[in-house]
């Protein structure tokens, strides 16, 4: 069954629809017509009349030939073959029109006609009108003109959402009619509905020559929902409720299967599939734009193939009944599973309801599955297949097919879970009851729900390879610790100063370092800050306070800088940790005992961006360190390792800290170093090194690395 929004019995968009089906089926029988003709004229048949009886043989050609090129006739209607291809294309690409591609045009202009009929505003705006009348005239500059001015006004966002409810129609329209002939055969498709465009209809470009750049033998590993997520779980089984959920998990690489115990007793299983993934293009998920393509175009891909390994690792057993449930690209993810001989032939698909999907040309492989699609006509996403508010065939006559349209034309509003949702559950009340009737054995309790994270390929083990390293643990006051301290997600700020070299010797002394790294006569101090989001010691937040200092061991030397270049364990020089503030407490344990420093506990404040930094420490009434401002434009560079000097109950302790990332150097910081007014220890070693409204000579950030981090080594200092 077929709901087409407008389309009742007092509709004109009705018999609208039905002239553009007739129209498309003439125009395709027609273009059968010519290819039988034109592949006539290379057969050995008619050329073997030409050897045997050269006068009715030419006549036979020469009708042939009259058939598909008279202008008052078929037109230019070369088609079918290698010749017959080659021929169409160079006419096409000389204007040459054929009956069938006039037909054909005008049969997408009723489309668009009937369209209009659902959705005057179309036609009574004045932009959109005369986009559409420059493209069915076929007028490329009026065409190029009209849409230039519609961005201008609207911006792309708002013209999309304009143009969804015809944009299928009009991108054939103008393929059909433009002198490109690579995407001829794109145009056909959409026009005569035989299947998903099979190349851009703008350019040519395959679809498929996209589509297989998305590779992958899927993968899925579990995991746990946060105490908030479950909570607005559906506890119960409905089509709002496994709406809802598919809300829940949002667009993060993750699905969901719950199991359901029906009003029979039996357990079945529901499949809830997310759509596309925001972020780059191409990551290692499936749910990216490039997975969402190749899930639309392709009857396989990694989202379908990481899928069926989340299937099959939650323990459904074979022969199971399964009902799947997607929005947009997983919409077509599960179509695809659907369409699967051999995931059918393992478990029972009974139901396959698809949101906002293009799903238009993908089959089950099981007769007896149920197959629902809904989708709103300002939706843009399901017309990707070709086929849109103005379809005009009825390409399911077994589904249950829902398209409708409401207030919000607003792309992607209008495209959103929660978006269908509502619409499902307070607009179309029949669509809602009909597919919770079709639904009724998933209808209960929900006994069981696993979520997992989707991938492209099977994941390296996290932090592979860099953080998998073998682990020690060591004794601490606060219980054993397991070292090295491992961040998965980190960043960091080091800001360089420059201070009066006799205040950074006076901290020095007695230390057995020294002296400090001198910049035109001035001791080089850093402020480290670091923000470790997750590690095997936990989230915490870190500042201290180094004067870098040469080589312990040798005389001091002016080849410094190479040196603080090397990676920790080939670096002499380092910094003396002169004080440090942690967020928490386990930290703040633990620091003494394996780095050899005792650091305060205070709260911290850290937010780094491309281009600015905010470091507070104290509380907002006993605040004693403050780094803000602008640190301009920075060179890309290597994320900086660590090493740090610290003194333990007369022991001197060198500890490394092995950084991953990318990073980048700030040669012209504006930021601003203030020490507050309070007794802190922190806030007096910068007021006593004169640090108190300096700025810095040169900044390091990174905002994601992975660092590990050892417990520091008793070295003798000379």
């Amino acid at each position: 069954m077929s709901v087409h929004a407008g389309d009742g019995p007092a509709s004109a968009a009705k018999p609208l629809r039905t002239a553009a089906r007739e129209l498309a089926e003439i125009g395709a029988a027609i273009q059968e017509t010519s290819a039988h003709a034109t592949a006539a004229l290379t057969d050995g048949a008619v050329l073997g009349a030409l050897v045997r009886a050269p006068a009715e043989g030419y006549r036979a050609q020469r009708a042939l030939l009259r058939a598909v090129t008279n202008r008052r006739g078929l037109g230019y209607a070369v088609a079918g073959g290698r010749l017959g291809g080659l021929a169409a294309r160079a006419g096409g690409m000389a204007g040459a029109e054929s009956l069938a591609v006039l037909i054909l045009a005008t049969s997408l202009r009723l489309r668009i006609a009937a369209v209009t009929e659902d959705h005057p505003e179309l036609v009574a705006d004045p932009l959109m009108g005369r986009l559409i009348e420059a493209v069915g005239a076929d007028r490329d500059i009026q065409s190029l003109r009209a849409l230039r001015a519609m961005l201008k006004d609207r911006g792309a966002v708002r013209t999309l959402s304009g143009l969804a409810p015809v944009f299928g129609e009009v991108l054939a329209l103008r393929a059909l009619l433009d002198e490109n002939p690579l995407n001829d055969t794109a145009a056909w498709l959409i026009a005569t509905g035989g299947g998903y465009a099979s190349a851009d209809p703008i350019t040519g470009v395959s679809n498929r020559a996209i589509a297989v750049l998305d590779t992958g033998e899927g993968a899925a590993r579990r995991l746990e929902l946060d105490t908030a997520e479950v909570a607005r779980l559906s506890s119960h089984g409905s089509l709002l409720g496994f709406l809802r959920n598919i809300g829940v998990v949002g667009t993060t690489g993750r699905v969901l299967i719950q199991s359901v115990t029906g009003p029979d007793g039996v357990a079945r299983h529901v499949v809830q599939v997310p759509g596309m993934r925001f972020g780059r293009p191409d990551n290692d998920s499936p749910q990216d734009l490039l997975g969402a393509f190749s899930s639309a175009v392709l009857d396989s891909g990694p989202y379908s193939r990481a899928l069926v390994k989340a299937i099959d690792d939650s323990g459904i057993p074979r022969g199971a009944e399964i009902a799947l449930i997607g929005h947009s690209a997983g919409g077509a993810a599960i179509m695809n599973l659907a369409q699967d001989p051999a995931f059918c032939a393992r478990y029972t698909v009974t139901h396959a309801v698809a949101i906002g999907s293009p799903v238009d040309f993908k089959r089950p492989a099981d007769p007896r599955t149920w197959v629902a699609s809904v989708t709103n006509q300002h939706d843009i996403i399901p017309t990707l297949d070709g086929q849109g508010a103005g379809g005009c065939f009825d390409l399911h006559p077994g589904w249950y097919v829902v398209d409708y349209f409401d207030a919000t034309h607003l792309f992607p509003v209008c495209h959103g879970i929660e978006h269908y949702t509502a619409n499902i559950a307070n607009d179309l009340p029949e669509a809602r009851d009909r597919i919770d009737h079709a639904l009724t054995p998933y209808r209960g309790p929900v006994t069981r729900s696993q979520a997992y994270l989707l991938f492209d390929r099977v994941p390296d083990p996290d932090g592979f390879p860099f953080l998998t390293v073998p682990t020690y643990r060591v004794a601490t006051p606060d219980g054993a610790l397991e070292l090295p301290v491992r961040c998965h997600d980190g960043g960091a700020l080091t800001a360089y100063f420059a201070v009066d070299a006799r205040a950074a010797a006076a901290l020095l002394e007695g230390t057995g370092l020294g002296p400090a790294v001198r910049v035109a006569g001035r001791a080089l101090v850093a402020v480290h800050a670091s923000w470790n989001r997750r590690t095997s010691l936990g989230a915490y937040r870190e500042v201290g306070l180094g004067i870098v200092v040469h080589d312990a061991w040798r005389p001091p030397s002016i080849r410094v800088w190479p040196d603080v270049a090397r990676s920790a364990r080939r670096r002499r020089s380092g910094s003396w940790l002169v004080g440090s503030v942690v967020d928490t407490e386990t930290v703040s344990a633990v620091a003494p005992e394996v780095w050899g420093y005792e650091p305060s506990l205070a709260d911290l404040d850290i937010e780094l961006t491309a281009r600015s930094v905010r470091i507070a420490a104290g509380g907002p009434e006993g605040r004693f360190l403050a780094l803000r401002g602008w640190l301009g434009p920075g060179i890309p560079a290597g994320a900086p390792d660590l090493v740090a000097y610290s003194r333990h109950e007369g022991t001197t302790l060198r500890s490394c800290v092995e950084t991953r990332g990318r990073g980048r150097v700030h040669p012209a910081p504006r930021a601003r170093l203030v020490a507050g007014p309070a007794a802190h220890p922190m806030a007096r070693h910068l007021r006593a090194l004169g640090l108190d409204g300096a700025r810095p000579l040169l900044c390091l950030s990174t905002f994601a690395h992975q660092t590990l981090r050892g417990a520091g080594v008793p070295v003798r200092t000379t």
